[in-house]
């Protein structure tokens, strides 16, 4: 990638294979690629593919007509621009990967205190998650739809065409313009077409729409605390007199690397109450997730936790991961 404009070729880099269609004076008229957290080819189907060319095509003859409205091209930005990338890769005339892009990046932005990490660390939100199932090798007609996509009025047989009002053409393209949206945001707004009809539909996104499982990705910048907590019923929360809008959830799973790594000595059923004294956060209901958001990855943070009906105190000395990347200066 050494040379190549990202700020133009801007895409998740952690996806395994990733096309732009695009005109010989870089002009993009759509993409085509993404992944989910299970698989690397979830959304990858030739028959998929097919269309996305003939689509590609098809925007290329209006463009040459004059009929496709010419794109601001965005600011440049190239990889050696990245200081830490420049150091630890280009210098040492290492091949410039694409997730290595994203990875020193972020470190930068984390050095910097800028890093926002609801944003960069979960820059793919699932469509599943929200309830949208694509029939895929038709690339954006809706298999089925629950939850709050079919809440929306999302139906099976619909064919997805604008987000947000922006033009959408395939899977790559919607997962591309789902990963911008701002993370405050409670719905968004879909286009589409059915049975030859236009609709325009707002669905109602549910509480942590944005977050997705990082295990793919190996983010240096991500503290891994290595458990995973479920919410308490709110009978119980009331139970044992605490506050519905506080940090409330039991320990469902203990990843035995904590043990290994010398991480945390939480218990499964413990119920943890609240991190470096905070008992809510305004992101999320789940301790382990509120730790991955304040925390810087390698630091300790500690936590109050119900054993056994005591209080008890106890630190996370959370792990920071490399995956063929070199340290950080700091």
């Amino acid at each position: 990638m050494t040379g190549i404009d990202i700020g133009l070729y801007d895409y998740d880099r952690h996806n395994s294979i990733y096309f732009f269609a695009m005109s010989a004076d870089e002009q993009i008229y759509l993409r085509y690629g993404g992944r989910d957290a299970d698989d690397a080819t979830t959304y990858l189907d030739l028959q998929s593919l097919e269309l996305a060319l003939k689509e590609g095509l098809r925007q290329h003859a209006l463009y040459e007509a004059g009929k496709l409205m010419r794109q601001v091209r965005p600011n440049a930005f190239f990889p050696e621009q990245i200081e830490s990338l420049k150091k630890n890769v280009i210098e040492r005339n290492r091949c410039v990967e694409c997730h290595l892009i994203g990875d020193y990046l972020a470190q930068d932005l984390d050095k910097a205190g800028k890093l926002d990490r609801r944003q960069m660390l979960y820059p793919s939100p699932d469509l599943k998650r929200l309830g949208i199932f694509l029939d895929i090798p038709k690339g954006l007609v809706i298999g089925r739809t629950t939850g709050d996509a079919a809440e929306a009025g999302l139906q099976a047989g619909d064919v997805i065409r604008e987000f947000e009002d922006k033009s959408v053409l395939t899977f790559a393209d919607l997962q591309y313009r789902w990963g911008k949206l701002d993370r405050d945001a409670r719905q968004a707004k879909l286009g589409v077409s059915r049975n030859g009809e236009d609709k325009t539909l707002t669905m109602q996104l549910p509480e942590e729409w944005w977050y997705i499982d990082t295990g793919h990705r190996y983010w240096t910048v991500e503290p891994m605390v290595y458990f995973t907590t479920r919410l308490l019923h709110p009978e119980r929360t009331a139970a044992l007199n605490l506050s519905q809008d506080d940090f409330a959830a039991e320990v469902d799973s203990v990843d035995p690397l904590a043990g290994a790594l010398n991480v945390h000595t939480l218990r499964k059923g413990d119920i943890v109450l609240a991190v470096d004294g905070a008992t809510s956060s305004a992101w999320t209901k789940h301790p382990e997730l509120h730790l991955k958001l304040s925390v810087r990855a390698g630091d300790t943070a500690r936590l109050e936790v119900l054993r056994d009906g005591k209080r008890e105190e106890m630190e996370v000395a959370t792990h920071r991961q490399y995956y063929r990347k070199s340290q950080p200066d700091d």
